[in-house]
């Protein structure tokens, strides 16, 4: 049986929402950024700091949340997740990262295209063709201004910021079609992602904050849009990171 769902328009008091939310959530991170101790999310419990050491990828809710924001006729998805690579430093976190053309090769299979739009000094604006799929395939062309920072001489940070995320149909075919901005299925309006690296004893601690804005779930389509919208987010956070750490591992 065939899928259904309708395109939308993002609404004005679902992006207002959206904004009020992010613009909380960024005051409180400027605080910690230059705060000797809450810098890293993982170091706020030593048993996330055991778990870091043994390899795993954490990944939760901002806050120990167990669901998404309701927001209007949307959802906001907000995740942290975090890794530990051995050996490695944060030049070299950043270097991965910064290496923009590279990106549909290291987080390959979800960016399928990537580049760099334009750069000036710690900043730029990059484009990502990104494929999400989970019982229905969606296509994204998606721009972002990402900045990078150094607090301290072993600590990084990165802030990106969707300026521009549309919905692709018949990707790579003839008949490719790319939608207005904020008109579509909605299955990710905007997308933040908040980086931060530390240089620790023996390595380095990756994490990665993402706040996303997606549409909410329409009646009777629950079984198939809670996975997209729901479960991806976390799921697309645990790819990031392992993608990340597979890059560095794979450096001479």
């Amino acid at each position: 049986m065939g899928i259904v769902v309708e395109p939308i328009e993002l609404d004005a008091e679902t992006l207002q929402g959206f904004d009020r939310y992010v613009l909380a959530a960024e005051a409180v991170m400027a605080d910690t950024a230059v705060q000797a101790t809450g810098f890293l999310w993982s170091g706020a419990k030593p048993e996330r700091t055991q778990q870091l050491r043994k390899g795993t990828v954490l990944a939760e809710y901002w806050d120990g949340g167990r669901s998404p924001l309701a927001v209007a006729q949307g959802l906001i998805h907000d995740w942290v997740g975090a890794i530990f690579v051995p050996d490695r430093t944060v030049k070299q976190v950043v270097a991965l990262i910064q290496d923009y053309p590279n990106h549909k090769n290291i987080y390959k299979p979800e960016v399928i295209e990537s580049g760099v739009v334009s750069r000036n000094g710690d900043s730029f604006q990059i484009y990502l063709r990104l494929l999400k799929k989970k019982i229905i395939t969606v296509v994204l062309d998606t721009y972002h201004d990402v900045l990078y920072a150094w607090p301290t001489l072993n600590r990084g940070s990165c802030t990106s910021h969707s300026t521009q995320i549309q919905e692709v149909e018949h990707a790579g075919t003839p008949k490719e079609i790319t939608s207005p901005p904020d008109k579509g299925y909605g299955f990710l309006w905007r997308l933040y992602s908040y980086w931060r690296f530390e240089e620790t004893e023996g390595g380095v601690v990756v994490e990665c904050r993402a706040i996303s804005l997606s549409r909410d779930v329409p009646s009777g389509l629950g079984w198939a849009i809670n996975p997209i919208v729901r479960n991806l987010p976390k799921e697309s956070l645990i790819h990031t990171l392992e993608a990340t750490r597979n890059g560095l591992v794979k450096l001479s």
